[in-house]
């Protein structure tokens, strides 16, 4: 028997835009990314250029997430594609919302999403797990298709975090136990006889002005 085919998954969180600075949920509202958030992404493409070799790049519809994707296809000479199933996490009334209104109108909701935001469930929202289950049949049905190789996927915190904990066998509540930074990067291994391994995560160090987001 031969070597197990590995496929090489990079999990890419766009760059910086307005509202991360600015303390904005975002959701699925639609803003470029910054200044530093351009730079970021060129960055990160020569970092993903200097260890990988993806052969595709699949990205959320959203922006931010396409426009960090373009800088890496365009260094790579790969070609972006769309995934629905990778868009940010639908937050209903907290969508383009700051932290402070979202603490003071919704105290009780707020609570939960510090504490186990797994248990949260907002009116015209998804849960954690609904995006939990789109987002690892859009991974593991990638991985079908690019067996043995590598790719990227940009996407965005609330989507990445639960879709790790999925691969990973990660029990709730994982979301606070998972950091991920702006224009971080994280890396999966995925064999059929082992499944899913974290090689990396949130990878930073071609960012030299990164500045974190916990809340």
């Amino acid at each position: 028997m031969g070597e197990p085919k590995r496929t090489e998954i990079i999990l890419v969180r766009h760059g910086e835009c307005a509202e991360n600075r600015e303390g904005v949920f975002r959701g699925r509202s639609d803003g470029p990314l910054t200044e530093r958030g351009m730079r970021q992404a060129e960055l990160l493409a020569e970092e993903i250029a200097r260890f990988f070799s993806p052969s595709a790049i699949f990205s959320s519809p959203l922006q931010r997430a396409r426009n960090t994707a373009r800088a890496v296809g365009e260094r790579l000479g790969v070609p972006v594609e769309e995934r629905s199933g990778f868009t940010n996490m639908a937050l209903g009334p907290w969508e383009g919302q700051s932290k402070d209104l979202i603490r003071e109108t919704y105290p009780e909701e707020w609570a939960l999403w510090i504490h186990n935001p797994e248990r949260l469930a907002l009116k015209g929202a998804e849960t954690l797990d609904d995006v939990q289950r789109r987002a690892y049949a859009n991974l593991d049905h990638l991985v079908r298709l690019h067996e043995g190789k590598a790719f990227v996927v940009v996407s965005h915190r609330a989507v990445l975090k639960p879709l790790l904990a999925a691969c990973l066998a990660i029990p709730s509540p994982y979301f606070w136990r998972l950091h991920l930074d702006t224009a971080s990067y994280s890396v999966l291994w995925h064999e059929r006889t082992r499944g899913y391994t974290c090689a990396l995560l949130n990878q930073t160090r071609h960012l030299p002005d990164l500045v974190s987001e916990w809340t």
